[in-house]
């Protein structure tokens, strides 16, 4: 039996009778999208694309096409509900129907997508980087790192227009505490497929200047919070880990945590709260220093009246202890003085009688032998007398210069401990409020209260600072 010819058009019409017959209504398909292009007039055109997973081979490929009405609504219902672009690379539960034409062939008209899907596609990616991080040792390691303690030099990673990039450097610029930090940007793209491969770029280029920087922040932010998909990416991730500087993250976004995030030493929301994190670290740095100021000044005050008091009490001790020397060798010398003054008198009248008796021998011995002995008892005389004027003067002269040399070695004394004393209170001068205030400091009270903390003021709280040269109130309109 000879078979039925047919024209190619009347098979591809039987093909299309035959699907439309097949498949009637709406179906639920799974794929991924591998090609997307939008048209001037707006309608979009996929290839859809089946992956096996064991071999990642492209098992089954196909046409698809969203018509412009329905692509006005489909996009940015799927980006705001993902956070995502829509774009090639994402799995997408979609509704379609089956459609075959004589001149183009089969494809599917998207009527409808479930980003529930995607989302959960996307939160699967990110275990699986998560967990072949810690398989390979890495997840913490930029978490290990310690933060400095006050860091002001920062390396940052971002787009030279991204949204919260410039108020994240006014921010730190305009702190209220005039604290200064370096910034450095080392520019990427921030969205998009290439965004990854730029930022890791940007990574290296500041490993390249680890000894410099204090820590680096990968900021960005504004918009529709879309394109996250570029931080859930393995490469990028574990060369976070390996950064031996602490990373901050400010990607702009609270509803999902990406690999980036998890990875970094700190995740914060914004770019506006990565700077606030610095500054307030840096101010709580500073407050601490001046509690630690204030105690110091307690401690030396403290330390400085209790030498006052114990120089004051040595003072009196070593000038009653003076007085009562000076007055005993006093005593001593007009003692010695005294005794002398008596016992030469006594001295001279005994030798006075010695001459006497003397005379009387002289009368009943020999002239010339008499005299000769008078003679040398005479030179005796003399020179006992002389003597004894000699040693008198001697011992006079011995207690003056040790008069003399004991006040000499008082007034050192005291003019060294004058000197402490000088030194002590040169040290308070310069550790006393007022000296501190005249450095550019200033004080901050609210009700009678030092303010130490920014939680202890709230909108409209009047407040008074304290400056080296006088005080200004001020009212608080935003905090």
């Amino acid at each position: 039996m000879t078979a039925a010819q047919l024209t190619l058009s009347e098979l591809n019409n039987q093909i299309k009778e035959q699907l439309d017959d097949a498949f009637p209504n709406l179906l639920w398909i799974k794929a991924e999208i591998s090609e997307l292009n939008q048209n001037r007039t707006g309608h979009c055109y996929l290839e859809l694309v089946d992956i096996d997973e064991a071999t990642k081979n492209v098992v089954a490929r196909c046409r698809a096409t969203i018509w412009s009405y329905t692509f006005r609504m489909l996009k940015p219902f799927f980006e705001t509900t993902t956070g995502q672009t829509f774009s090639e690379g994402l799995k997408v539960l979609v509704s379609a129907k089956v459609e075959f034409h004589p001149m183009y062939g089969l494809s599917l008209n998207i009527r409808d997508i479930d980003p529930t899907y995607t989302m959960g596609d996307m939160a699967r990616k990110r275990r699986e980087i998560l967990l072949q991080l810690e398989e390979d040792g890495v997840v913490d390691m930029n978490k290990e790192l310690e933060l400095p303690l006050v860091p002001q030099r920062i390396a940052i990673v971002s787009s030279p227009t991204a949204a919260g990039l410039q108020d994240f450097q006014n921010q730190l610029a305009n702190n209220a505490y005039n604290i200064h930090f370096y910034t450095k940007l080392f520019p990427a793209i921030m969205q998009g497929k290439d965004a990854a491969a730029s930022i890791i770029i940007a990574l290296e280029q500041v490993f390249e200047y680890e000894d410099f920087f204090d820590l680096v922040v990968i900021i960005r932010g504004g918009g529709a919070q879309i394109d996250l998909a570029s931080f859930d990416h393995y490469e990028l991730a574990y060369h976070i880990t390996q950064l031996p500087i602490p990373v901050l993250t400010g990607i702009g976004h609270d509803k999902d945590e990406t690999a980036v995030d998890l990875v970094a030493h700190t995740k914060l929301k914004t770019p506006t709260a990565v700077a606030e994190f610095l500054i307030s670290g840096a101010a709580a740095f500073e407050q601490m220093l001046d509690e630690m100021k204030e105690r110091f000044v307690e401690q030396v005050e403290d330390r400085l009246h209790s030498e006052k008091e114990f120089l004051k009490s040595s003072m009196q001790k070593l000038t009653q202890g003076v007085r009562e020397l000076v007055s005993e060798e006093n005593n001593r010398f007009n003692l010695t003085n005294f005794r002398l003054e008596k016992s030469i008198p006594a001295f001279l009248a005994a030798k006075k009688q010695q001459r006497q008796d003397h005379k009387h021998l002289i009368e009943k011995l020999g002239v010339a032998h008499i005299n000769e002995q008078n003679y040398q008892l005479n030179r005796k005389l003399d020179n006992l007398h002389f003597f004894m004027q000699r040693q008198f003067r001697i011992k006079r002269n011995q207690l003056t210069q040790s008069q003399e040399l004991f006040k000499i070695r008082l007034k050192n004394t005291l003019k060294e401990e004058e000197n402490k004393l000088t030194n002590f209170e040169g040290q308070v001068r310069l550790m006393d409020p007022k000296s501190v205030l005249k450095r550019g400091y200033s004080l901050t009270y609210s009700g009678g209260h030092l303010i130490k903390s920014t939680k202890q003021l709230s909108d409209g709280d009047e407040i008074e600072t304290q400056l080296s040269d006088g005080k200004v109130k001020s009212k608080i309109t935003k905090k």
